[in-house]
């Protein structure tokens, strides 16, 4: 098999985005949408991916390190200038190159090796990827020979009326024979409506040589939408999430609303899971079998143990082990740990803590930089006191212990196993083993306060 090489022209401002975030650099479905291609490209057999982009672009070489080569296109003059800047870079033991948009984010491995089949099945010189669009304004338009080969692509800006009126359109995807592309290439001029050198330039080129320039029409043109603005970006999503949950479905998931749930490209969930309307799955995320997640739980890069449930709740980078129960109302923030048949419930914000095996923080309380043993039972109302305005502290509290209802653990503090705390405690030293730790002011009663209290009051309201 030939080494293939991919161009893929990411140097694009995207000014229509109104973003000082690179276009490439937008996400779909949890994702930049130049992942997406460079992921193409290799799922078709590229071996190496050249990625053609602005100097400035610091935040696309943080993204994909020295994974892919990069070339530099100072001055945005043109698709067949990029191209041209790339060529250094290409594999010299190349023998074919694909040519891709950076903005094309359905693009798929599948679709890219059809279209390199097609090329290597009639050894042609070009390969042109097209599709036909009810609505071709912006694009190129394909003007075939009568033989029905590709005789050149005009662009939208230098196109006759007859020819706009053309619906099948120049996707920006493109196979080349490498010898035949750069010998052309450095033949392209820039007489044109835009002063730019356009890569289709070398389509006519190659044909006055005598060389085969075919089109490969997409069987399904969503497939190959480039974004240009944030309407066509929710409009690749959409496409996207509807493929991921069938996926998920098909594999044996049940979500009950598809429509108003939302899954991450990265996101894995395991059989017989259910999940509920509302539910927004992001990131790295890990659901296993069997766990029910909703309505209305929003999980980013967090693990869901077999068998767990998740409802009306927030999770960020939190771990929920098998059988645990979480929400409704709950908030798990980042290094949060509850272990097996594990409970954090209503109005329950925990952060950076282990919360033990069968262990419990029903309802109203805030745990943070706690360290929870086995069957601990937290009272509603509690609080770990861990900061003190400068540093956090830990809080520790062993196997069996039972807090009492609205106290505050003021950390650093260690509850021993077994031990108690009595509701309305404020704990600031520690608890030995099997005590009980109370602190509370001595009640005190005030006989008649009251209705001194209601007779001064009528006094000043009739004097």
């Amino acid at each position: 098999m030939s080494r293939l090489t991919a161009i893929i022209l990411a140097a694009g401002k995207g000014t229509r985005m109104k973003s000082a975030r690179p276009k490439v650099l937008h996400e779909v479905c949890g994702r930049p949408m130049l992942s997406y291609v460079v992921e193409a490209a290799r799922a078709a057999g590229a071996e190496d991916i050249v990625l053609v982009i602005n100097p400035e672009m610091t935040a696309v070489k943080d993204l994909f390190n020295d994974t892919v080569s990069y070339a530099y296109q100072e001055e945005q003059l043109g698709t067949g200038h990029a191209v041209r800047i790339a060529e250094g870079l290409v594999s010299q033991t190349a023998e074919e190159v694909l040519v891709l948009c950076g903005d094309t984010p359905l693009l798929t491995g599948n679709l890219l090796l059809e279209l390199i089949g097609v090329h290597r099945g009639r050894q042609a010189a070009a390969t042109v990827l097209t599709a036909k669009l009810d609505d071709p304004t912006g694009y190129g338009r394909i003007i075939r020979s009568a033989a029905g080969t590709v005789e050149r692509i005009v662009e939208e800006k230098d196109a006759n009326p007859a020819e706009k009126a053309i619906v099948e359109v120049n996707t920006g995807s493109y196979c080349f024979d490498k010898k035949a592309l750069f010998s052309a290439l450095a033949q392209v001029g820039c007489d044109n409506a835009q002063g730019e050198y356009y890569l289709t330039d070398v389509l006519p080129i190659m044909q006055d040589k005598g060389q085969l320039v075919q089109a490969y029409l997409v069987p399904e043109p969503m497939l190959t939408q480039g974004i240009n603005n944030r309407v066509q970006l929710a409009a690749a999503e959409a496409f996207l999430r509807a493929q991921i949950r069938e996926r998920h479905m098909l594999a044996g998931v049940t979500i009950i609303d598809p429509a108003s749930t939302f899954i991450d490209a990265s996101v894995t969930i395991e059989p017989d899971t259910v999940i509920y309307p509302f539910s927004i799955l992001e990131g790295n995320t890990i659901i296993e079998k069997n766990c029910i997640i909703g309505p209305s739980a929003q999980i980013k890069d967090s693990t869901i143990g077999a068998g767990a449930q998740v409802c009306y709740a927030v999770l960020q980078e939190a771990q929920v082990g098998p059988g645990a129960d979480v929400g409704p109302f709950t908030y798990l923030r980042p290094g949060t740990v509850l272990a097996e048949k594990s409970k954090a419930g209503t109005f329950v914000e925990i952060k950076k803590s282990y919360i033990g095996p069968e262990s419990k923080v029903p309802h109203l309380s805030y745990v943070g930089d706690a360290t929870l043993g086995r069957h601990v039972n937290i009272g509603a109302g509690t609080i770990t006191c861990n900061y003190d305005g400068v540093n956090k502290h830990p809080t520790v509290i062993e196997d069996g212990v039972f807090i009492g209802s609205n106290t505050n653990l003021v950390a650093p503090v260690k509850i021993g196993r077994g031990a108690y705390t009595g509701a309305g405690s404020t704990i600031t030293k520690d608890v030995p083993t099997d005590a009980l730790g109370l602190e509370r002011a001595e009640q005190k009663n005030i006989e008649g306060w009251a209705e001194r209290r209601r007779q001064k009051a009528l006094l000043r309201k009739n004097p």
